[in-house]
């Protein structure tokens, strides 16, 4: 057992502290803009910026930009003009890949029998969504989402296509004017999320530890959830696999959670910390009701329209009180 040093918790406490009072404001254009010089570099620190996101969050109207620096779209070191030229050169670099895979897609189609059903698979989810806000605008092009997904397919070795990909793209596009930009976000996002929401690289490791959190912090719980409500916490893998997307009301706040994700802030795997304080939601139900495995997971697919500020101030509250306690090695090395 390791004990954190005060500076770390002292920072903890610090992260969570915004549950205690009203949220600022988000940072609006003016703010953002402020945060460079005339040249277009940063003046502000990463680090102070990534707090901020965090405790605060970003106006619709700063979201796109400050998504390419959060994913690694563009360098937090990079001028103005580096970023145009950054830019221009994904965009070229999208339209090489583009025709890449219309020279390849019949050898494909020939020899890969995997392709011709992730094809099929993408087809089928990208029909499934709807495509409308409440007023009956068209809010995404299905043709050009069902080709930046089977791209990503393509060229994405490590993250195959998995079910709820087709959802996540979706955000992407509604963020972002341009399919390069959709394509690129995207892959970036997957690579500093793949080892917590891509199913063949982290999502197991993801659940052992939010049972090794369960079991240090709330041990009653974690009594159940072994014996009579065997099975649950494996089978939440869909809150990681679709990066919670589904428990939100709205699109902002599924994007409120994703870019506090994306900082690093408070801590790293922060996503484990919202799906425990997500577990602790229905804990009183599943305790008062002795709940069986299918039933937990009955309750915790009911938490809808949930509201990501007030999530995200309830795992930081729970990184705190990691933070101060006498931590086992394995929850350090995860977290910190």
């Amino acid at each position: 057992m390791t004990t954190l040093s005060p500076e770390n918790s002292l920072s903890a406490r610090q992260s969570a502290s915004f549950i205690l009072v009203k949220r600022k404001p988000p940072i609006d254009k003016t703010e953002w803009d402020s945060f460079f010089d005339e040249n277009g570099h940063l003046a502000k620190s990463r680090d102070f910026i990534c707090v901020n996101i965090l405790e605060r969050g970003l106006h619709p109207f700063v979201r796109t930009e400050a998504w390419k620096f959060l994913t690694g779209y563009f360098s937090w070191q990079s001028s103005q003009d580096e970023r145009l030229t950054v830019d221009s050169m994904r965009r070229k670099n999208y339209k090489a890949l583009c025709q890449m895979y219309e020279k390849i897609q019949p050898l494909l189609e020939n020899l890969h029998r995997n392709f011709i059903e992730t094809r099929n698979n993408i087809a089928r989810d990208i029909q499934k969504l709807y495509d409308k806000d409440p007023l009956g605008n068209v809010l995404i092009d299905k043709k050009r989402l069902e080709k930046i997904l089977l791209l990503s397919y393509v060229c994405n070795t490590q993250a195959e296509y998995q079910q709820g990909f087709h959802e996540m793209m979706m955000l992407f596009q509604l963020m972002v004017e341009h399919d390069h930009e959709t394509f690129w976000l995207f892959q970036f996002f997957l690579q500093k999320t793949e080892h917590s929401c891509v199913i063949n690289i982290g999502v197991a490791k993801n659940l052992d530890m939010l049972s090794t959190l369960i079991t240090f912090l709330d041990p009653v719980f974690a009594e159940h959830l072994k014996g009579k409500g065997a099975g649950a916490v494996q089978s939440l893998f869909p809150w990681f696999c679709f990066c919670f997307q589904r428990a939100f009301k709205s699109f902002d706040d599924v994007w409120r959670l994703w870019e506090v994700l994306l900082t690093g802030k408070p801590c790293r795997n922060f996503q484990v910390l919202v799906a425990y304080s997500m577990l602790q939601m229905v804990r009183e139900q599943v305790l008062q009701e002795s709940m069986g495995g299918d039933d937990i997971l009955l309750a915790c697919n009911n938490l809808i329209d949930l509201d990501a500020d007030e999530l995200i101030s309830a795992a930081c509250v729970v990184y705190a009180e990691l933070i101060q306690k006498d931590v086992p090695q394995t929850l350090k090395d995860f977290f910190l």
